[in-house]
């Protein structure tokens, strides 16, 4: 057994089956890979990495898995399932899972291949592990995946608890030890004693709160545009290959942008660099679009193609318009059930919260068009006519 000093859990205790993993060449790639993608832009103290977080994700579920009495291999496979849960990452965590997911079909949860090649094979059949039911865990089909793999799990507690303690927002703040005593094992999986009605609360608020702080914060959606179009531009122009790209590491990557055969590509890199970013042309909510009709444009190719068209419209050059259309936010549905007396029911039946919350996220989403600050006005009236924006009401144009 291994201690690590942890700035959020304080002592972790590795066991022999992590310690195992600890140093293999997929789990520390990780340590070269930022958490939170570029919100250090915004919030200086933001460069933890997807290593600390596995750690401590890690920890949780070591913790949750003796409370729920789980048997030694049982132990081994949820913990090290959590250590290795976010190898898939590409560069800089989720800023690249838009390009991951179009070019390659796969999004950072589908581990399986990564787990059945070279060094992390060999370790994991050392463990007496199975890549493929490591992978069910991770993905979510096993019945402990829940512990890792939901609404309301160990992945969960420790990002928001870190990243409220990195970025210095107060928001993420979660009461882990009160979620683990309230878990209970069910015949299916896991499940939320009454007792952790509250807590659960909690964490569902801390999410709300934390989106438009940190997660979906609009000097972040800008750099994560940037990027996106300096990668696309880049791998068209280069020739390599979208999975060779995503397994390396942000310096890596970075430094094939910074010196890339693409013009667009290079100057996007250095004002990434530089911190030299687009300005908001237009930041409205579903109000004030047609909501159903710009989902249509969330992904890469899409959105390029509505930024050419704005681009024509507004006489500038197609690399100096940039559309960020986000997903609209799911449900927060938790699938983890809460024991009512002899009964299991959905925590929407008995927490009124949740509805609340719900409607909440769906009024953070915003679209973005980003352009330079010289060219931010022929933008601004270009996007109006090319995406039928509504004028903003005096309730729009309130600060966020």
């Amino acid at each position: 057994m291994k201690i690590i000093k942890d700035p959020v859990h304080g002592d972790i205790e590795v066991g022999k089956a992590a310690l195992t993993l600890l140093d293999s060449p997929a789990l520390q790639r990780l340590r070269h890979i930022r958490q939170l993608g570029f919100a250090h832009l915004v919030y200086p103290g933001a460069n933890h990495t997807r290593f600390e977080h596995c750690l401590g994700t890690m920890h949780l579920a070591s913790v949750l898995s003796r409370h729920l009495g789980l048997n030694n291999g049982e132990r081994d496979l949820v913990t090290v399932s959590a250590l290795l849960h976010d190898i898939g990452h590409g560069p800089f965590s989720h800023v690249s899972e838009a390009f991951m997911l179009e070019r390659t079909g796969r999004g950072h949860q589908n581990v399986a291949a990564l787990l059945e090649e070279g060094r992390t094979a060999a370790l994991l059949a050392e463990c007496g592990l199975d890549p493929g039911e490591v992978a069910s865990v991770i993905n979510g089909s096993h019945r402990y995946a829940g512990i890792i793999h939901g609404d309301l799990d160990v992945d969960r507690m420790d990002y928001l608890l870190r990243d409220a303690h990195y970025t210095g927002v107060p928001y993420g703040i979660v009461d882990a030890a009160r979620l683990v005593r309230s878990t209970v094992g069910t015949e299916t999986g896991i499940a939320l004693d009454q007792g952790g009605i509250n807590a659960a609360e909690s964490l569902l608020i801390a999410r709300t709160l934390m989106r438009p702080v940190v997660y979906y914060h609009h000097v972040s959606r800008i750099a994560t545009s940037m990027f996106h179009l300096a990668l696309i531009a880049h791998a068209a122009e280069s020739g390599e290959e979208a999975p060779d790209l995503m397994r390396l590491d942000d310096a890596a990557l970075f430094t094939r942008l910074l010196s890339s055969p693409d013009d667009t590509a290079q100057m996007l890199a250095k004002r990434l660099y530089r911190r030299h970013l687009y300005k908001r042309a237009v930041y409205v909510g579903r109000g004030q679009v047609n909501a159903p009709a710009v989902q249509r444009g969330a992904g890469l190719e899409e959105s390029r193609r509505i930024a050419a068209a704005i681009a024509a419209e507004a006489g500038v050059g197609e690399e100096y318009v940039l559309v960020d259309i986000p997903p609209f936010p799911a449900e927060m549905s938790m699938e983890v059930r809460v024991r009512d007396r002899n009964a299991l029911v959905g925590l929407e039946q008995v927490s009124p919260l949740l509805s609340t919350l719900n409607e909440t996220r769906r009024e953070q989403w915003r679209l973005g068009v980003y352009t330079t600050p010289d060219r931010r006005e022929a933008v601004e009236r270009a996007a109006y006519e090319v995406l039928h924006i509504k004028k903003p009401t005096q309730q729009n144009r309130l600060p966020i």
